[in-house]
C-alpha cells in the first residue's frame, strides 16, 4: 500500500520542505502546501489541475490529459507533443481529491517504480487550500528527492499566480534536474533498491 504522513502545513503560499536527516529516507512523502488565497472556488482549483489549456499556463507548458474516473488514464504531455509522464487515476473525488500514479518516461527515470502524487483541495473561509504530496513505495535517496523540492513548489505557486492573477511565475534561466539528482537516478537504476523493499 501507498505510505502516508503528517501533512506538513504553511501560511505561506508555498511552505520551505524539511529536509531529511539522512541521505536516505524510509518510504514517505513530502508536502509542499499551496493555499489559493484570493476568490476561486474549489471547483476553479479542480479544473486548474485537469483542464489542458490551464495546466499549460503553470506545469512548463506541458497539457493534461486525463479520464476523470479509477483506472482512467493520466499524461502530461510535452510542447511538442511527447509525453513525460504517465499513469492511472487512483482517486478521483471532484472536486476535493485527485489521486494519480506518476511514472517518469524520460531517460533513466522511466525505470525507476511510480510514485503516487495526490492533490487534495479544501476550502478555507474566502480561501482554498491546495495541497500536494507524492508517496513512494522504496527508501528513495535524498539526491532524487532534491528534484521535488526543486520542481513542486515552482509548479504549485505559479498555479497560485494563474488562479490570483492570471499570469504563471515567471522562468528565470533554464530549469532542469539536478546534477547531483540524475547522478542518484543512475545509481538506483543499476543498484535497484526496490526490489529488496518488496522482498521485506
Amino acid at each position: 500500500s501507498w505510505p502516508t504522513s503528517a501533512r506538513a502545513e504553511t501560511n505561506e503560499a508555498i511552505g520551505p520542505l524539511p529536509r531529511p536527516s539522512s541521505s536516505r529516507r524510509s518510504p514517505s512523502t513530502y508536502n509542499p502546501t499551496c493555499n489559493v488565497s484570493c476568490s476561486p472556488a474549489a471547483e476553479e482549483v479542480w479544473t486548474a489541475l485537469t483542464d489542458p489549456e490551464f495546466t499549460r499556463q503553470f506545469f512548463f507548458g506541458r497539457t493534461v490529459e486525463i479520464e476523470p474516473k479509477v483506472g482512467g488514464s493520466f499524461i502530461l504531455r510535452m510542447p511538442d507533443g511527447r509525453f513525460d509522464i504517465k499513469g492511472r487515476v487512483v482517486e478521483c473525488d471532484p472536486p476535493r481529491r485527485l489521486s494519480v500514479t506518476w511514472g517518469v518516461d524520460w531517460m533513466e527515470f522511466r525505470e525507476l517504480p511510480e510514485s503516487l502524487v495526490t492533490y487534495d483541495i479544501e476550502p478555507m473561509g474566502e480561501s482554498v487550500k491546495l495541497t500536494m504530496t507524492e508517496g513512494f513505495q522504496w527508501e528513495v535517496p535524498d539526491a532524487i528527492l532534491a528534484g521535488g523540492r526543486q520542481g513542486w513548489p515552482f509548479i504549485l505557486s505559479s498555479l497560485k499566480s494563474v488562479l490570483e492573477t492570471g499570469k504563471p511565475v515567471p522562468v528565470s534561466g533554464k530549469m532542469g534536474p539536478p546534477k547531483e539528482m540524475m547522478e542518484a537516478v543512475k545509481e538506483a537504476v543499476a543498484t535497484k533498491p526496490w526490489l529488496a523493499a518488496e522482498d521485506r
